[in-house]
């Protein structure tokens, strides 16, 4: 049997927490592992669980703190873990800064949802694949 893709969502909205784990659990075999609506818990999560997780997906505006201080927290990581950002501010600028902390992909909450499905999907066959 496949295995789903262990995915970490650091989101402070609950309604939009719960529907993209939804959504995600529903057309690309995620499985989603923790959530944190701060960066305090995002943190402390990522550091007790450090290889529980194979994507992180980390919203740029939280409760407490930011989304740039949880990818602090996964500049070093496994290969095999990848960390992509959701947010509603993904202007050129932002790219390049996430680019600069590591962060495999940026997704705009707006208008990209169905790219990090595919992106999702495309990372499920991969841990899936021998030698993945």
């Amino acid at each position: 049997m496949p295995q789903s893709l262990k995915t970490f969502i650091v989101e402070d909205n609950l309604t939009i927490r719960e529907n993209l784990a939804g959504t995600l659990e529903e057309l690309a075999a995620v499985c989603a592992v923790g959530y944190a609506a701060t960066e305090n818990e995002a943190r402390a999560w990522l550091r007790e669980n450090r290889e529980a997780w194979h994507l992180a997906i980390v919203d740029l505006f939280l409760k407490q703190g930011s989304g740039l201080g949880v990818l602090q927290e996964v500049l070093v990581r496994q290969a095999w873990q990848e960390v992509v950002v959701l947010s509603n501010y993904a202007t050129a600028e932002v790219r390049r800064r996430c680019a600069d902390l590591g962060v495999d992909a940026v997704f705009d909450k707006s208008n990209e949802i169905d790219a990090l499905v595919d992106y999702c999907i495309a990372q499920a066959a991969r841990i899936n694949t021998p030698g993945g």
